[in-house]
């Protein structure tokens, strides 16, 4: 766990100083603990879009995520009520996944500003679907799979994205 601790810490460094950072995961254990560590660093109003196709280790990723929070519950994909709040880690935890929005007034409906501002952090799963109501600065965090280097390999792609 050493290693991805400072792997996770590298990442954040050239994250910080270049803007854009790729690490590979060859194993869901590592997408996790990637997860995880990043969990462990974020800050209140922070916000993380998590984009990538279907099977690509989003809700592993995620899963890491709010591990790294402090939340020891299940922590699944909230494909059909689009929020998922998490308040036993060390702050909220909103969980997005906008699969499904039909558009974006329906996240203003379910109070999106709040958490997109309030003292928690936010993940949104598939945030391109709701690109034009994203705040100024976020971070994109974009899986890939690539089948030719192992069925577990992960390109995670992590961008500082400022409007």
């Amino acid at each position: 766990m050493y290693y991805m601790e400072t792997v996770v810490e590298e990442i954040l460094t050239k994250l910080h100083t270049e803007g854009k950072v790729i690490v590979e995961s060859n194993a869901p254990e590592d997408t996790f603990a990637i997860g995880e560590k990043l969990g462990e660093m974020c800050s209140p109003g922070q916000i993380y879009t998590l984009n990538g196709e279907l099977g690509t280790g989003k809700t592993v990723f995620t899963q890491g995520f709010a591990r790294g929070l402090g939340i020891v519950g299940p922590v699944n994909s909230p494909t059909f009520t689009i929020l998922q709040i998490y308040e036993e880690g060390r702050m909220p935890f909103y969980h997005f996944d906008v699969y499904r929005i039909g558009d974006v007034e329906e996240m203003e409906e379910i109070g999106c500003e709040d958490c997109f501002y309030g003292e928690g952090v936010c993940l949104i799963e598939w945030a391109e679907l709701i690109q034009e109501i994203l705040p100024e600065q976020y971070v994109k965090v974009t899986m890939t799979k690539n089948l030719e280097k192992g069925f577990d390999y992960r390109r995670i792609m992590l961008e500082e994205v400022k409007k």
